[in-house]
């Protein structure tokens, strides 16, 4: 092709929207959330539920010829997979995943941070934060679940449950398992190695160092205890899931429940 000559552009039929207009139309998408670095995929359900109608590759295109796509990181090579299953659940409260993380306060120092969520809804069940990361503190998040969603704390309340978590140490606990197994939830550690396994607690531990703990600063442990709650709250009523057709947390917990209420008959 000589130099002179205009570069070909793709043919068939011109969009109603140019690429310039969708660009503006994306901006103000991701100027408009409450989150940061949000994917092509929840910017093109948004842009769907707001009336511009385009194609999940052409938005990932235009974000990226924008600079508009979040940063990733680089993987690597891991080795052959210990966990090749699946960890989600047909039905809420049948599965519940919990781990935590760290962050830093500016007048406290460090501070634990842990969570519980559902695996099927994608819920924060529990969030807290302490000072210390015990196995008393660990069991906190899963103490707010049981209260919101079984009505409190009772021997064999949660019969049926089932708590994924890993080995840390805070988990394999005596104390710990001795507590979960006398609420009526079965211990279900995760495999050594394998985080996929209890890959639920650790993309949430992801979403809430993007979204909070990476973007925000907390004088204490307290403060940041609250911005938690506050937080838990805005992502699970907000919070698009992709594997949920873009619902949040607990729209898929309230369509769930009418599902399976029963149909009555007129008479």
């Amino acid at each position: 092709m000589r130099p002179d000559w205009p570069v070909p552009l793709k043919r068939g039929p011109k969009t109603v929207v140019s690429d310039a207009e969708l660009a503006d139309a994306i901006r103000g998408v991701l100027a408009a959330s409450p989150f940061v670095g949000e994917g092509h995929r929840k910017v093109w359900a948004k842009l769907r539920h707001a009336g511009t109608r385009c194609g999940k590759p052409r938005v990932l295109r235009v974000m990226r010829e924008h600079g508009l796509l979040a940063p990733q990181r680089g993987g690597g090579y891991r080795g052959p997979r210990a966990h090749d299953g699946t960890i989600t659940t047909a039905a809420p409260d049948l599965m519940w995943g919990t781990d935590f993380t760290t962050t830093v306060t500016v007048n406290e120092g460090q501070a634990a941070v842990f969570v519980c969520v559902d695996h099927c809804t994608s819920e924060l069940i529990g969030v807290h934060a302490s000072g210390k990361a015990t196995r008393w503190e660990a069991l906190e998040p899963v103490k707010q679940g049981l209260r919101e969603h079984y009505g409190g704390l009772r021997k064999a309340v949660a019969q049926g449950l089932e708590l994924r978590h890993d080995n840390g140490t805070q988990y394999l606990a005596h104390d710990f398992q001795r507590e979960i197994a006398f609420l009526g939830i079965a211990s279900s550690p995760s495999f050594v190695r394998a985080p996929e396994g209890n890959g639920c607690a650790e993309r949430i531990i992801r979403t809430l160092k993007e979204q909070l703990l990476w973007v925000r600063s907390f004088a204490t442990i307290e403060e940041l205890r609250l911005a938690l709650r506050e937080w838990q709250r805005l992502y699970n009523d907000t919070w698009m899931v992709e594997k949920h057709q873009h619902r949040s947390p607990a729209q898929v917990r309230r369509d769930l429940r009418a599902a399976a209420l029963p149909v009555v008959q007129a008479a």
